[in-house]
This record gives structure tokens, sequence and C-alpha cells, in this order.
């Protein structure tokens, strides 16, 4: 599998695709084409997150206002229970994001 692959027709949803099984580690592939978290919707995960983004480009958003610009090559470390939300991602190219989900941080 190469992570550039897109499929031939993207759906209107975002894609989020499981590159390797959950095995205390979870890695994947998210294509995004102009998504974005809901209204008033805050990720809380269980999990600590490292994202990078492979294409195009990301807006993390924090709770206390703060904005994180992602652009291709850029990586964030999300620590577990710190609540951010996406505020944008590009459409063309697609954001293609890799996310690896687990007990990351050790000190957030």
């Amino acid at each position: 599998m190469n992570l550039f692959d897109l499929p031939k027709i993207l759906p209107e949803e975002e894609l989020f695709e499981t590159l390797l099984p959950d095995q205390g580690v979870l890695i994947e592939r998210i294509i995004s084409t102009g998504q974005v978290s809901p209204p008033d919707f805050w990720y809380d995960q269980e999990r600590d997150e490292w994202v990078a983004v492979l294409q195009g480009e990301a807006v993390l958003q924090w709770e206390n206002g703060s904005e994180q610009r992602l652009l291709a090559g850029d990586w964030a470390c999300i620590p577990a229970h710190k609540r951010h939300r996406v505020s944008y991602t590009s459409k063309q190219p697609p954001c293609i994001w890799l996310a690896v989900h687990g007990r990351l941080v050790l000190n957030p």
C-alpha cells in the first residue's frame, strides 16, 4: 500500500483507514477533503495521538482558542484528554494524515 494512493472517487465523508490493527497502538491514514469538526464539538480522547500531515494542510484548534496550522511534513502530538478540534482541511490537494494512537506521551 502507498500512503499517497487515493481512491478514484473520494467519499463525501472523511475516510479513516486502519493500516495496522490495534494491539495497543493504532496506526491509521485519514483522508480529508474539506471536512472539519462539527460546531461546538471537541475531541477528548482516551489515548495520546501523534498526527502528521503528509499532503495538503490542516488546522487544529485547541480548547484555549489557539490554533496550529499543519502543512505537509508538519506533525503534532496530542496528549490524552487535551481537547481539540479540526477547524480546516484542504480540499485540493486532499489532506492526507498519518495518525498513531496509543500511550505515547510520557510527560504531557
